[in-house]
């Protein structure tokens, strides 16, 4: 399985954790990690390479050119690093057909397999968009005259690369950035919403990005259903979503003990 990770130095103890995760929850798979990126220095990747060697795995690194997004907005932990997904498909391999994108404030806690083999044959990608807070009626407005059919999270996409070849206009993404900056709040993920929301497929955010903020509403609207059992038995992704992350000091949350928990298992 191929899964895209695009980031900067400030994440990879982050990454590590997350990709530990995998590992531990996919026994006997094999997965081609691809590192895009525009900054990592050579001993960083090297020592990446090594931890995901050992962990029955390759490392791939895309380097992207210093310019790709340079005048893009940026905003609090938001880098440009975040905008590469959105052209990943120029800079993976040509024949590749599919890849996992999951950001690095994730825990992949059971099997992907059956995400990753979703069919999106007639779609851009697919992802899960977060019916906890109203972003439906807030984004359609602020990001009018887009069709904003439901706000979608960037966090993870499972991305149909042969469609992006034939359909994303790299750049249509620039005049939208240049166009719209200062309405901007989650800049790729308001890009992938205001230009392709209805050529995305639709995912189970409670299995697939569960955002771990919510916990007690999801309980209550399954009718206490979507329980801690069921999370642990079923959910496969949670997401630390947010500007508090589990791996700053003072952090607070449901599933901070179970972060640390993989956080050991990575670093030590």
């Amino acid at each position: 399985m191929n899964i895209l990770v695009t980031l900067n130095s400030n994440y990879i103890k982050p990454l590590k954790v997350m990709l530990k995760s995998l590992f531990l929850n996919n026994q006997g798979e094999v997965f081609s990690i691809y590192l895009m990126h525009s900054s990592i220095r050579d001993d960083e990747l090297k020592d990446m390479d090594n931890f995901v060697k050992k962990n029955g795995s390759e490392l791939i690194e895309v380097k992207v050119n210093d310019e790709y997004f340079a005048d893009a907005p940026t905003l609090l932990h938001y880098t440009k690093e975040m905008y590469y997904r959105l052209l990943a498909f120029k800079f993976l391999p040509q024949d590749m057909d599919r890849i996992l994108y999951l950001d690095p404030d994730i825990l992949v806690i059971n099997p992907i397999r059956t995400l990753y083999e979703t069919d999106i044959s007639q779609y851009l990608y697919a992802a899960a968009f977060h019916d906890v807070i109203t972003f439906k009626g807030i984004n359609k407005i602020r990001l009018n005259p887009y069709r904003i059919e439901a706000y979608y999270n960037s966090g993870v996409l499972l991305m149909n690369l042969e469609l992006q070849r034939l359909l994303i206009d790299e750049n249509e993404i620039y005049r939208f950035v240049e166009r719209n900056r200062s309405k901007l709040i989650l800049p790729d993920q308001d890009i992938l919403n205001a230009l392709y929301s209805t050529k995305i497929k639709p995912l189970d955010e409670k299995l697939y990005n569960y955002d771990v903020r919510y916990y007690s509403y999801y309980k209550l609207k399954t009718n206490r259903v979507c329980d801690m059992d069921f999370v642990i038995r079923n959910t496969v992704i949670l997401h630390f979503c947010g500007k508090k992350k589990p791996w700053k000091k003072g952090y607070k949350g449901k599933f901070y003990s179970l972060y640390k928990h993989y956080e050991k298992q990575a670093l030590g």
